[in-house]
């Protein structure tokens, strides 16, 4: 499976009492190689898990891989920082559109289907989500 982590699904993967927890374990089972994200999506789930270890750890056991430099993409975001302002979209569903442009074949795997209906890749394509019943 090739797909982009947001926050949601890394906190109710690592968070037993979290309402998405068995959706987010079942599909890590099917992980096949490392999910992609970003520093800033880490950095959210190391604050909603309250552990930072936690967070480095699902890097270190290979569940994701870091893969966005947001210094190499800072035009492009700013782009859709204003294209949203409406929306107010963080710095990690920022750099989470941004890969999806980049990475088109990659579903992002999120728990915010409410943003990521709104939110469009290179102006106009539907993010591809994957997302809890």
């Amino acid at each position: 499976m090739k797909a982009i982590a947001d926050t949601g699904f890394l906190v109710a993967f690592a968070n037993r009492s979290d309402q998405h927890h068995s959706w987010a374990v079942g599909l890590a089972e099917r992980v096949t190689e490392p999910l992609l994200t970003c520093e800033a999506v880490l950095a959210e789930t190391a604050f909603h898990l309250g552990s930072g270890s936690v967070a480095l750890a699902l890097v270190e056991e290979g569940l994701v891989s870091l893969a966005f430099s947001a210094n190499e993409h800072l035009p492009r975001l700013r782009a859709l920082a204003l294209r949203y302002a409406d929306q107010a979209p963080d710095l990690a569903d920022l750099c989470l559109i941004r890969m999806s442009e980049l990475h088109p074949r990659h579903s992002v795997i999120t728990v915010d289907r409410g943003d990521f209906r709104i939110y469009r890749r290179n102006q106009r394509e539907v993010i591809p989500l994957i997302c809890p019943p």
